[in-house]
This record gives C-alpha cells, sequence and structure tokens, in this order.
C-alpha cells in the first residue's frame, strides 16, 4: 500500500487544482493575463566586485531574449498595479534562462514584496530568493536613466518600442547588500498577440548553472506555473531553440 500523501503533497494537489480551475474560468493567465511581448536582447557585462559563482552572471555575454512587461490584476490603463517583467534569455545549448521580477522597492526590506505603481520604469525584484553555494541571492532589473521612458501603460510601452530600443539595466544583490549592476535588457519588435498568447515561461526550472530557486515562493511558483500554463493549453519551453511561442 503506498505511503499516506503528506501535508505538502496535499497541499501542492490542491494549489494544482485551484490554479487549474481559476485559469479555465478566466480563459487567460491566471496572474499578469495583460502584457505586451517583444524580441530583445541581453547584454551581460559581468558582475562587478566578488563574483556570484554563477557564470552566466559573471562572464560578459551577449544574448537574444524575448522579453514580455505585464499588469498583475490587470487594472486599466495608466492605474497602479503591480507591473511584471519576464525575460527569456536564449542560449545556444542547454535550457534558456527565464528571468521574473515584479515591481518592487529598491532598498533590502521592500526589495522582498510586490509594490503597486503606475510607471513601468523602476525597481522590478524576483521577490523570491535563489541560492548560489552558500550565497543568498536576488535578481533585479533597474531602471536605466539614460534609456527612453516606458511610460504608464502597456500602449505607451509598446510605442516606446516602436520609437527606440528601451533598456533596463539587471543586477545582483544579496539580502541586506546594494544592487551590483551585472548587465542589460533592451526592447525589440513587438511579438503578435498569439505569440503573447503562447509563452510560457518557467522561473524555477529554467535557471543557469550554479542558480537555484529557494524559499516558500519558488514553491508555490513551481506548482502554480505548470497548471495555470497546462490549463490555457502553453507549453513552456525547456531546451535551448529559438522559439519564442512554447
Amino acid at each position: 500500500m503506498p505511503p499516506a500523501a503528506t501535508v505538502t503533497d496535499r497541499a501542492a494537489v490542491a494549489v494544482d487544482r485551484a490554479t487549474a480551475a481559476l485559469t479555465r474560468l478566466r480563459r487567460a493567465r491566471l496572474l499578469h493575463p495583460a502584457g505586451r511581448s517583444f524580441t530583445g536582447e541581453v547584454t551581460v557585462w559581468g558582475t562587478p566586485g566578488p563574483p556570484t559563482g554563477v557564470p552566466l552572471l559573471d562572464a560578459p555575454g551577449r544574448f537574444p531574449a524575448t522579453v514580455r512587461l505585464s499588469k498583475g490584476v490587470p487594472t486599466p490603463g495608466s492605474w497602479p498595479d503591480v507591473l511584471g517583467l519576464a525575460v527569456r534569455l536564449h542560449r545556444d545549448s542547454g535550457r534558456p534562462f527565464d528571468l521574473l521580477v515584479s515591481s518592487s522597492g529598491a532598498p533590502p526590506v521592500l526589495r522582498n514584496l510586490p509594490l503597486p505603481r503606475r510607471r513601468f520604469a523602476g525597481t522590478y525584484s524576483t521577490i523570491m530568493s535563489f541560492r548560489a553555494g552558500r550565497r543568498r541571492l536576488f535578481l533585479a532589473a533597474l531602471a536605466d536613466p539614460e534609456s527612453p521612458d516606458l511610460g504608464r501603460s502597456l500602449a505607451e510601452v509598446a510605442a516606446a518600442a516602436r520609437a527606440d530600443a528601451p533598456r533596463l539595466v539587471l543586477a545582483v544583490a544579496s539580502a541586506v547588500g546594494p544592487w551590483r549592476p551585472f548587465g542589460q535588457v533592451s526592447l525589440g519588435d513587438q511579438l503578435s498577440a498569439r505569440e503573447d498568447a503562447a509563452l510560457a515561461f518557467d522561473p524555477v526550472g529554467n535557471l543557469p548553472p550554479g542558480l537555484r530557486a529557494a524559499g516558500p515562493i519558488a514553491w508555490l511558483r513551481e506548482h502554480t506555473y505548470p497548471a495555470s500554463q497546462r490549463a490555457r493549453g502553453a507549453r513552456v519551453q525547456s531546451g535551448g531553440s529559438m522559439g519564442v511561442t512554447v
């Protein structure tokens, strides 16, 4: 006779079922259903100061990317919302790197909390922490003061991308240390609504060597994202393919 399910197992099943049901009811992503997706490019300069131990962050490189900016609830127009940024960094081999960050504060206490705001330029944090060896790390996308403004609505984001190549700075920090910029992500051409709807990110499984998700938010994402994606018929890209719609 198989052993009785643990509390964690039962919780996982309950989360999976609730997420799938809500996704089917909404007929779209459970979280951040309204968004705009773009081609993009990630340029890694390398980590200043002590290395993180994650080669992809520490060594200079340039990678094609898929970028999605979104509103969490979503609220209408330029109303405040928890804003989201998803970046899929495509690599020649192995899994892509899916970086998902939400609007937050920059100081140590606030980088753990999703915070509503109006403007798409600002601080976005992973909210959940990562482990690199014994180190605890957070990743972020920060406003670039030299970049064209992204505006206050998804329509303004799309207009900014058409007019120029808006950028955000990528950074890493410990739980209490300052942000250390290691690269940037730039937006390119907008993808179609169909391509946007088909995108499926995996912020727990699609990580570079040397980096792993940690904590209760990682557990929650591990169950909610696949359940929502199955319910809407999307499939996560887990290989190194350049395709952006799987």
